[in-house]
């Protein structure tokens, strides 16, 4: 017996946004009963061509078929009548209604034009039972946790329309027990022949309940595979690609010496650090004028680890030392105090300030360590400005031009000035070349192998593992919000290893 025919197929689509190929030729399909994962790392496309499918985007070439029939919808409301219903990681329900008002929110069973309480209630425990969930649906939306909350979304949409169900980064928020509970309703979902695509950066889960794979990167397919078929490395491997040579000449310019003092003295120290739901206990350890470098698939809690270190969230548990002795870092104005600073990898919206001028903008941070009542003169912001406007090469050279006019890389080395100018004596940078240019790229490279030579301790996150390898002294690798293990960058170390370790998940 031959393949059944695919209850959604894409094919050759083509979205362009200005100046980006967002998606270029991608081909797609769904079968019935089936859990489908679609891959790819930041920028692949994935919720490109997700807003493509509902309508939320138009396409600027392929074909859509559902059913069988050629579709193309003008927007989600009228996909979800055509049977394809999405849910987010974000939750779009009101959690002040009830659960069954959340169900049935603008479908309302009425008679004479009056709501039919008891039938709505009736009819949303039925279709909970079918999900194997026993809640009292009269009760608040927000008495559940946001598993619940995510399960009567999930209800709610396959009653809606009950032929594909696309869930988008559903288990983010939740724990082991809440991720298992939502793999229940998902296996029983494809019994009764929903086809679901599932969108995850958990490699285990993505294994677990997933029966084939789809691979995207920078906008292309890469392939559709069974999952039972293709090794976790290969996935990893295909995902990352290989398209990392570009930087090879960057080498030279970036020259980094490897050889980590001795004698050189722990700025800090985390034991068991952690936040539930955030990142796992953690072990790390980082010396004066050390890089240490995390890498990581998104998802796997880099920047979950980086914000613990800066007091952007509380740890929940274990213990931080500061120069040997204990602190605890409360706010992020608790750990400038301590000489730590920390680039944000969201630099258009917890960075760069786009309305103020390069110079508001790099002097923020040291305000901020001063105190708004005691104002930095304008005379020493203009020096110290104009030191790191030439030190970084910043482009144009104009500190009154507002920095949303500037390119992503310049924006990027205004950020950097921000912090260096605050003399830190640890560093985070959060994905600092991240959508800018390679000669902006290999300048900051070399402003990070300088600031190690000088003494500064550097915590640099990227996705690219050749950037890590070229700059790190050691490498932290994370998996599944977990630090799995410590890898000295030495001569056996290479981006195959860190694949692997990554796609195994197993330490040393």
């Amino acid at each position: 017996m031959g393949e059944p025919s695919p209850v959604l197929e894409m094919t050759g689509i083509r979205k362009v946004f200005p100046g980006v190929v967002a998606l270029d030729g991608v081909d797609f399909r769904l079968f019935p009963g089936e859990i489908h994962a679609l891959m790819g790392e930041n920028g692949a496309g994935k919720s490109t061509l997700i807003k493509v499918l509902t309508g939320v985007y138009d396409i600027d070439g392929g074909d859509i078929t559902l059913g069988g029939a050629a579709v193309r919808f003008t927007g989600p409301l009228q996909s979800q009548k055509a049977g394809v219903s999405t849910v987010y990681q974000e939750v779009n329900l009101c959690t002040n209604l009830s659960v069954a008002e959340n169900i049935f929110i603008g479908r309302e069973p009425r008679r004479l034009g009056r709501i039919q309480w008891g039938l709505m209630r009736k009819r949303a425990a039925e279709l909970l039972a079918r999900l194997d969930l026993n809640l009292d649906v009269s009760a608040s939306l927000d008495t559940y946790s946001l598993a619940i909350q995510q399960m009567v979304a999930i209800a709610r949409a396959v009653d809606v329309s009950a032929r594909v169900l696309i869930l988008d980064e559903p288990t983010s928020s939740l724990d082991a027990s809440e991720v298992e509970q939502l793999f229940k309703v998902m296996r029983r979902l494809k019994e009764e022949g929903v086809a679901i695509l599932f969108v995850s950066h958990f490699l285990d889960q993505v294994y677990e309940v997933s029966d084939r794979l789809t691979v995207l990167r920078n906008g292309k397919l890469i392939g559709e595979y069974k999952t039972a078929e293709l090794p976790q490395v290969q996935l990893v491997e295909k995902m990352i690609g290989k398209e990392l040579a570009v930087l090879d000449d960057l080498e030279n310019k970036a020259q980094r010496t490897r050889a980590k003092t001795a004698e050189a003295a722990p700025i800090l120290s985390a034991t068991g650090l952690g936040r539930t739901g955030a990142i796992a206990p953690f072990d790390l350890t980082i010396n004066a004028g050390e890089v240490v470098g995390l890498a990581g698939l998104l998802g796997s809690g880099r920047t979950e680890l980086a914000r613990l270190l800066f007091g952007a969230d509380r740890a929940d548990s274990g213990t931080l030392q500061i120069d040997g002795k204990d602190v605890t870092l409360r706010s992020p104005q608790a750990a400038m105090k301590h000489g730590i600073a920390f680039s944000s990898e969201n630099r258009r919206t917890e960075g760069i300030l786009g309305e103020l001028t390069v110079r508001e903008n790099i002097i923020l941070a040291l305000q901020a360590s001063r105190g708004w009542t005691r104002p930095i003169p304008r005379r020493k912001q203009d020096e110290l400005v104009d030191k790191y406007i030439k030190a970084l090469q910043i482009r144009p050279a104009d500190p009154e031009r507002e920095v949303r006019m500037l390119s992503g890389g310049n924006q990027q080395k205004v950020l950097l000035a921000r912090w260096l100018i605050t003399e830190p004596r640890l560093l985070i940078i959060d994905e600092p070349t991240r959508g800018i240019d390679v000669g902006a790229k290999a300048e900051i490279q070399k402003l990070v192998a300088e600031l190690s030579d000088g003494g500064v301790a550097v915590l640099f996150v990227s996705a690219e593992l050749e950037e890590v390898l070229r700059l790190s002294h050691k490498i932290e690798v994370l998996r599944d919000r977990r630090l799995v293990e410590e890898l000295e960058n030495t001569e056996g170390v290479d981006a195959d290893r860190i694949m692997q370790t990554i796609a195994s998940g197993a330490t040393s």
